[in-house]
């Protein structure tokens, strides 16, 4: 189905045309003057009229497997970084690629923090680190995360059928498995874009890239960046 990706960071007709629906998050998807939020792929189908059919999700280990890959590949390729580097800007975002390392560690710690009974507010994903945070606190933090999503899932993966239940999400609609592969390809793409910024824009060839292989069977989006209004 043809759609228009719209950056309203850039775009300010955009940003007027979200204010005038009236949601203060994103990702919004619109048809003429109806909208949902776009954080459920099974609303926005609904939402389009799109049969997708029975959704195929994979089994909660390897989502796991992948997460833990996918930090340890981002914090490889944050440490290949120059320093003097390390506060450029993402395209389009006003987003600095250690805000961006951050970010994709705290997705996960916001799903760790879903799990121990705190309801995901849209507000996680905007958290910022501390001002004054350093490369080693950065990379600190996700080893931190890695080692307790570890423990985490020592704890879960002998009660399956605790991923079943609803998750607690501002957006609703899913259950905890789909929000556990939801992190997944969410902190996944963040590190598509990692390796991204580092060969494109530093020119470093990132260490042990994650390969296609780690998205096969997951949502992803085909680009790493969307094309949008103020992104090159």
């Amino acid at each position: 189905m043809p759609f228009v990706s719209r950056n309203v960071l850039a775009d300010e007709e955009a940003l007027q045309e979200l204010l005038r629906f009236g949601p203060r998050q994103l990702p919004v998807v619109s048809r003429g003057d109806k909208w949902v939020n776009g954080q459920s792929l099974k609303t926005v189908a609904e939402f389009l009229g799109i049969d997708i059919g029975a959704l195929k999700h994979l089994p909660a280990p390897e989502l796991v497997r992948r997460i833990d890959l996918i930090i340890d590949g981002a914090s490889r390729f944050f440490a290949q970084f120059p320093e003097e580097r390390i506060g450029d800007l993402v395209p389009g975002r006003p987003r600095s690629y250690a805000q961006l390392t951050w970010h994709l560690f705290n997705v996960v710690d916001a799903f760790l923090e879903h799990e121990q009974g705190i309801r995901l507010m849209h507000d996680a994903y905007n958290r910022i680190p501390p001002a004054g945070t350093t490369r080693a606190d950065i990379l600190a933090y996700g080893a931190d995360v890695r080692r307790r999503l570890a423990q985490w899932w020592e704890g879960a993966k002998d009660r399956p059928a605790i991923l079943t239940e609803a998750a607690n999400v501002y957006y609703g609609g899913v259950t905890r498995h789909e929000f556990l592969e939801r992190t997944t390809w969410h902190s996944g793409q963040h590190s598509r874009q990692l390796m991204w910024l580092l060969e494109d824009k530093c020119g470093v060839k990132p260490d042990r890239p994650l390969g296609p292989e780690m998205w096969q069977g997951l949502p992803m989006p085909e680009k790493v960046w969307d094309d949008e209004k103020g992104l090159s």
